[in-house]
């Protein structure tokens, strides 16, 4: 049933195979969880199949350490018509007890595609209701349009082949 699961929370435990020389967990592994959990809460949204555009304002807040267990948050903060903007939070604790902290976060986007073209297909709509979800919907907007600028110099530069 689309338009009706605004949040997902999934669960992953940090394993030996994920650690970096520094037995810390690679930032691509974190990045990785927190596509998963960003396709599934997509999914959970529009009821079909999306694909990640991009990923915006990624910040790695504090290491994940082996055997951590980790919790990756979504919450759906803006919609436009086949679009998803979520915000992701990424938290991390001993299993064995101990306070959660808070690792790292980003607004990924995600865009519906329809099963036959493949091509973008509208999602139901979701408007903010409070003030925490007017903070977060415009936050998600100022993050992808910082990420613009930034594909814009980008762009720039390898045109003027100093890329």
């Amino acid at each position: 049933m689309s338009g009706q699961q605004r949040e997902l929370t999934m669960r992953f435990l940090a394993e030996p195979t994920d650690v970096n020389y520094g037995g810390k967990v690679h930032g691509g592994v974190v990045m990785k969880w927190i596509d998963q959990a960003g396709y599934a809460a997509a999914v959970g949204w529009s009821g079909t199949y999306s694909v990640t555009v991009a990923v915006g304002g990624i910040r790695f807040v504090a290491p994940i350490r082996t055997s951590d267990l980790v919790t990756v948050r979504t919450k759906l903060v803006h919609t436009g018509t086949s679009s998803m903007h979520f915000a992701v939070e990424v938290s991390a604790r001993d299993p064995m007890g101990g306070e959660p902290r808070l690792c790292t976060h980003c607004v990924i986007v995600f865009v519906a595609l329809d099963q036959v073209e493949g091509k973008p297909t509208p999602v139901p709509d979701w408007t903010p209701v409070n003030d925490d979800d007017r903070e977060l919907a415009e936050y998600a907007m100022q993050v992808m349009e910082l990420s613009k600028g930034i594909e814009q110099t980008v762009e720039r530069y390898r045109l003027a082949g100093e890329l």
